[in-house]
C-alpha cells in the first residue's frame, strides 16, 4: 500500500475507492460507502487496514456534503461527480466504523512508523468523526 501523508485520501487504498464512485448511480454510491462502514463494524477484534483506509475516505467524504462541515475535499482528491443527497442512517453508520478504525486493534491505528505521523492522522480522523458528530438541522 503506498501512503504519501496522514489524510483521509493520502493512500492508494482511499484514492482506488474513490476512483469506484465513478459512474455509479446515487443508490450505488449510498451502497458502496455504507458497505465501506459496514466491512469495519462487522469485523471482528482486528480492523484491516484496506477496511479502515476505505471506512476513513468514505466518513470524509459523508462528512463534506454536510452544511456547515470544516471537512472540505479538494477537487483532486474527491469524486468528479457531486455525491448524493446522504441519508442521516450513514452518519450512525460511519462514526460507529471511524470510532473502531481509532481502536488498537485497527491496523490503520498501530501501524504508523513515525509516532507524529500517527497523531497527525488520529487528529484529523477525530475531526471528521466530531464534523458528522454536528446537527445538521440549525
Amino acid at each position: 500500500m503506498g501512503t504519501w501523508g496522514t489524510g483521509p485520501f493520502d493512500s492508494d487504498l482511499a484514492a482506488d475507492f474513490v476512483d469506484e464512485l465513478e459512474g455509479l448511480t446515487h443508490q450505488q454510491v449510498i451502497d458502496v460507502l455504507g458497505l465501506a462502514f459496514q466491512r469495519v463494524t462487522d469485523s471482528g477484534e482486528r480492523v484491516d487496514g484496506g477496511d479502515g483506509a476505505e471506512a476513513v475516505a468514505a466518513g470524509a467524504l459523508l462528512a463534506s456534503t454536510l452544511p456547515d462541515s470544516p471537512i472540505v475535499i479538494d477537487p483532486d482528491d474527491g469524486p468528479r461527480e457531486p455525491l448524493p443527497e446522504l441519508p442521516a442512517s450513514l452518519r450512525v453508520s460511519a462514526r460507529l466504523a471511524l470510532d473502531r478504525v481509532l481502536q488498537d486493534g485497527s491496523e490503520m491505528a498501530t501501524g504508523w512508523v513515525d509516532s507524529a505521523d500517527a497523531d497527525q492522522w488520529r487528529q484529523e480522523v477525530r475531526q471528521i468523526l466530531q464534523a458528522l458528530e454536528t446537527p445538521t438541522d440549525h
